[in-house]
């Protein structure tokens, strides 16, 4: 695994979401942009964070950012966990991990004496130019908007 800084031109990317749109990262040339990784749908901690998002998107949009997830789930599943949550922002897929990979969050993993790959919960913040302004390592779920708008500067820490 790699590990991106701030700093770093984040990685193009294309991929589609749960409605098939195509998304890559010139797309949101001139806005923010946040990529927040997650390992899986309707999982207790996922859902908090997505909650979380969906939840603060109104003050993260006032800001200029948009919001993307990104799990290897597939686009039905991202469906289901949209209208079960009411989500308002779109969920790319990531089956192959092929944008994990490209932005370092795809790998080993430890839970309950157990190895395996995995989703390393990662939230990168990018600015208007492309370059990750911030990269939160294992965000909290709970107030996760709000470690956003601290990334960018927009609020101070409580």
């Amino acid at each position: 695994m790699h590990h991106l800084k701030p700093g770093d031109c984040a990685p193009s990317f294309s991929a589609l979401d749960q409605s098939g749109v195509e998304h890559n990262l010139a797309d949101y040339k001139g806005q923010r942009l946040v990529i927040y990784f997650y390992p899986r749908d309707n999982t207790p901690t996922c859902t908090v964070q997505a909650c979380n998002l969906r939840d603060g998107l109104d003050d993260l949009k006032e800001s200029g950012i948009e919001v993307l997830g990104v799990s290897t789930d597939s686009a039905a599943k991202h469906v289901k966990f949209i209208n079960k949550q009411n989500l308002s922002f779109d969920l790319l897929v990531d089956e192959d991990h092929t944008i994990h990979e490209a932005f370092g969050v795809w790998g080993e993993k430890k839970f309950m004496g157990r190895t395996f790959n995995g989703t390393h919960r990662t939230t990168f913040l990018i600015d208007e130019a492309g370059v990750i302004a911030a990269v939160i390592r294992k965000p909290k779920a709970k107030i996760h908007t709000e470690q956003i708008l601290e990334g960018y500067g927009l609020k101070t820490a409580v």
